[in-house]
C-alpha cells in the first residue's frame, strides 16, 4: 500500500492480453485469385480525415462575456456569480480572477470594481 492510506497503490498493475486460444491458419487463395484473407477483407479508411473543432460551441453551452460589476451592498461573489454565470458554484472563478485586489472571498466592500472573466457553461439539461 502507498503512504496515502485512503489511496490504493496500483504501482505494480501492468496491462496486456494474453489469448488461449490457437490462432486460426491464413487461408491463401489459388493463384491468380483475389486474397480472402481477413487483412483483404478490412475497409480502405485512407481516405479518412479525423478532427476535431474546439471552438465549435455545443447547443447546450452558454457563452458568458468578460465584464465587470460594480459591488453594492449585499453583494457577495456567490450572488455575482448566480447572477451573471446562473450558478453559485462559479464565484471562485471571480475571485480567482480579482486575486490583485481580493485576499478573502468573503470581504467585498460596495464600491470595488470586479472584473468578470468570460466563461462558457454547459447546460446539464
Amino acid at each position: 500500500m502507498s503512504a496515502n492510506k485512503d489511496k490504493p497503490d496500483f504501482s505494480g498493475v501492468s496491462g496486456g492480453f494474453t489469448s488461449n486460444k490457437p490462432a486460426a491458419p491464413a487461408e491463401r487463395a489459388p493463384a491468380g485469385q483475389p486474397s480472402t484473407d481477413a487483412a483483404s477483407k478490412a475497409p480502405d479508411f485512407s481516405s479518412v480525415q479525423g478532427g476535431f473543432d474546439s471552438s465549435a460551441q455545443s447547443s447546450d453551452a452558454n457563452v458568458v462575456p468578460a465584464q465587470s460589476h460594480t459591488v453594492q451592498r449585499g453583494d457577495s461573489l456567490s450572488k455575482i456569480a448566480r447572477r451573471v454565470y446562473g450558478e453559485t458554484r462559479h464565484w471562485r472563478v471571480i475571485f480567482e480572477a480579482n486575486r490583485d485586489q481580493l485576499d478573502n472571498p468573503d470581504l467585498i466592500h460596495p464600491g470595488q470594481v470586479l472584473k468578470i472573466p468570460a466563461l462558457t457553461t454547459i447546460d446539464d439539461d
